[in-house]
């Protein structure tokens, strides 16, 4: 009480001025209107701003809410978008090949869930397996050329042996201009060549000349697209062309497939079962 005392004792002409000075502002602006419109914009901005900042800060409060629920709404669109094996309900087509004879092919639509294309020997798999009719040694075929062999299944998946193997690999193709046929295999050092052998050098050929299957086994029907004839030379210890095929089909971008199934697979497999044991016999 004492302090307060000695500082208005000592400061007492100060306070009195403030005092006058409060008492001034005050009949400023009551009396003029301009004064308190200026007052009133004030007071709004300030009431503003203070408004502002309350909501901000019940917004943050709702944060973690609102993240929860975009948190779920993302879910349920990855579920929609990745959670389902993609084509669940594979679809079978029939083809005649009356070329080769009424050969009976039966096709089911599949698609990639891994691949490679950087190693000696190449795999794929596919989600197709034994309850979608998938066997081993079925032909794979992609919408622009031909992608594998199946190799062994589940259920619901099968491996693929690709055609980028160099090895327990070979197919049979043919140039389509002129009907010679030959094996084709991958040597590993270019995933977008395969190099067909055992035709004739006598056979014409030019770049750009187009390569199929031959239908001469019974894993793919006759003229499914290889790719094109990207050069070719004579091989100088067999004689034959040595034949660069560009495939068709890019194998780093494969994503839709089909399995081939031949339907007389087994008739023809019985057939060369009896040829093969015919000629065991003779050779002993």
């Amino acid at each position: 009480m004492g302090f307060l005392l000695r500082l208005f004792s000592k400061n007492g002409f100060f306070f009195f001025f403030l005092f006058l000075q409060a008492i001034a502002m005050v009949l400023v602006f009551s009396r003029n209107s301009m004064q308190q419109s200026w007052i009133a914009a004030q007071m709004a901005g300030f009431n503003s701003f203070v408004t502002g900042y309350i909501d901000e800060g019940a917004s943050y409060l709702k944060l973690k809410q609102v993240n929860e629920g975009l948190v779920a709404q993302n879910k349920r669109l990855m579920l929609e978008l990745y959670g389902r094996e993609k084509g669940a309900n594979p679809v079978f087509r029939k083809v005649h090949d009356t070329a080769g004879g009424g050969q009976i092919y039966t096709f089911v639509d599949g698609d990639i869930i891994f691949n490679s294309i950087n190693r000696s020997d190449n795999y794929f798999t596919i989600n197709r397996g034994k309850r979608d009719g998938v066997g081993s040694k079925m032909g794979v075929i992609a919408p622009n050329g031909i992608a594998g062999i199946v190799v062994s299944t589940t259920d619901s998946y099968a491996l693929v042996q690709s055609v980028l193997s160099m090895n327990k690999i070979k197919i049979s193709a043919a140039l389509k201009n002129s009907g010679y046929f030959g094996t084709l295999t991958w040597r590993g050092d270019n995933s977008r060549l395969m190099h067909l052998s055992d035709i004739p050098k006598y056979v014409p050929l030019k770049i750009g000349d187009t390569v199929v299957t031959d239908g001469r086994s019974a894993i793919f029907p006759k003229n499914i697209m290889v790719g094109r004839v990207a050069g070719y030379e004579v091989d100088s210890k067999t004689g034959f062309w040595d034949i660069s095929v560009e495939l068709n089909e890019k194998m780093g971008q494969l994503n839709k497939i089909f399995v081939v199934k031949n339907l007389k697979k087994a008739e023809i497999q019985k057939i060369t079962d009896t040829l093969d044991a015919a000629l065991n016999k003779d050779d002993k």
